[in-house]
């Protein structure tokens, strides 16, 4: 009974047959489905986990990214002839696709029910209408108005959830407080203008959503008392992870005295723990599925006790050692490719209808497990990275493998004899 290949149909359907095993085998087939069933839902845990982990880190890196600049030039010329000529010079570096004048500061802002504190941005109005994520996300008003009228225009534009807490729409007048302000014989005071909110935008970012208001350029240097300055130049590449490589060519075309700072430094604590807790997940997880992966043992061992009459009999008439190891050997592979296979299915369906699903729990609970304001995303996002999709499957079918062979081989060294004495 030499096997033509690695692996003989005589071989291959025995070790099915095995695991098809009823009636007094009963218990071998329960372990076997408890086996299969342990390692396909710890591979679509981990498929879901990180497809969750790799979709949050996808949208708020291009949420943040989306939002605010890839780099940043502070300092050097700034005075509006020399600021121009800079922009320019940055815009021609390969790889900017924007370089942004612009004013950013923090403020009271008082709507109809409510204050609050906010962050005001001045940007010009044919930059925030080059701002995709901006622009392309109004949802109510709209941007026509934004930077027209005397003073560079009093229309400005309001995240929605900003707009809510302060109980404000479109078209509805918004207070806007400076912390700074002229000097008087009694102390500084702070400045007070209202405005006209002329659009509702959203990002889908939480943070962003309640917290920024557009105010165009001209208007926000003469209510911050600026004058023809800027606070900083905020550049955008067509590729974020240029950011660090460019520095150099951007400090060149910035001129003396200017500082370039890039997104990485800016934001490298919150994406450094985002790395680590990506890494400890994983980790975590693919110790899941070995240990899911070894249930295959007990139902293996239970597989050898109950078939010791069947391997003498097959010993006596002529197989050898290696068959018995790689009937046994394929009967708990199948087992873990079985189980690996639908873990993969289910994962991969769970992450590719995730908001489906998700709406459909909130509706049967009537309760939001999603809270934006909690994790600053609107639906909870996930992303398939098929390479770490393929790690997972490899690293199941080599736990499954791995662990069948001690069992295995178990059955292979079974002494026909002793097997046969009490039979």
């Amino acid at each position: 009974m030499t096997p033509a290949g690695p692996f003989s149909s005589w071989e291959r359907s025995i070790a099915i047959r095995y695991l098809l095993t009823r009636r007094r085998n009963g218990g071998v087939a329960l372990i076997s489905l408890i086996s299969f069933s342990a390692i396909a839902l710890a591979v679509a845990a981990l498929i879901i986990t990180m497809s969750i982990m790799n979709g949050f880190r996808t949208e708020l890196t291009s949420k943040i990214l989306g939002f605010n600049g890839h780099a940043f030039v502070v300092g050097g010329a700034m005075s509006p002839e020399g600021r121009d000529r800079m922009v320019e010079r940055l815009r021609k570096v390969p790889g900017v696709v924007q370089a942004i004048p612009l004013i950013e500061s923090q403020s009271l802002v008082q709507g109809s029910s409510a204050a609050a504190g906010a962050i005001i941005r001045g940007v010009s109005p044919q930059d925030l209408r080059a701002t995709k994520i901006i622009s392309s996300n109004i949802k109510g008003g709209s941007i026509a108005g934004y930077g027209r009228g005397e003073d560079g225009g009093e229309t400005v534009l309001v995240g929605d959830k900003l707009a809510e807490s302060l109980g404000i729409g479109v078209g509805d007048p918004i207070s806007i407080i400076s912390p700074t302000g002229d000097a008087t014989a009694f102390g500084e005071a702070p400045t007070r203008k209202t405005y006209t909110v002329g659009g509702l935008f959203s990002v889908g970012m939480s943070e962003y959503d309640q917290t920024f208001i557009y105010m165009p350029l001209a208007q926000a240097q003469l209510f911050f008392g600026r004058g023809q300055a800027v606070d900083t130049i905020e550049i955008k590449l067509d590729d974020p992870d240029k950011a660090p490589g460019l520095k150099g060519e951007l400090a060149r075309a910035a001129g003396p005295g200017a500082i370039v700072s890039d997104w990485t430094e800016k934001n490298r604590a919150y994406f450094g723990a985002l790395q680590v807790e990506r890494n400890v997940m994983r980790f975590i997880f693919l110790f899941i599925v070995a240990l899911a992966a070894m249930n295959i043992i007990s139902g293996l061992i239970m597989l050898v006790k109950n078939k010791g009459r069947d391997i003498a009999i097959l010993r006596t008439i002529g197989a050898g050692r290696g068959s018995i190891l790689r009937i046994f050997f394929m009967a708990g592979a199948i087992i873990g490719l079985l189980g690996t296979l639908a873990g993969l299915i289910f994962g991969v369906l769970f992450c590719l209808n995730i908001e489906a699903i998700q709406a459909f729990i909130e509706w049967v609970t009537g309760a939001q497990i999603f809270n934006a304001d909690v994790y600053f995303l609107a639906h909870v996002p996930a992303r398939i990275d098929w390479g770490e999709v393929a790690l997972v499957l490899v690293w199941a079918m080599g736990a499954s493998c791995l662990f069948t062979l001690m069992p295995a081989a178990r059955a292979a060294r079974l002494d026909p004899v002793e097997a046969l004495r009490y039979e």
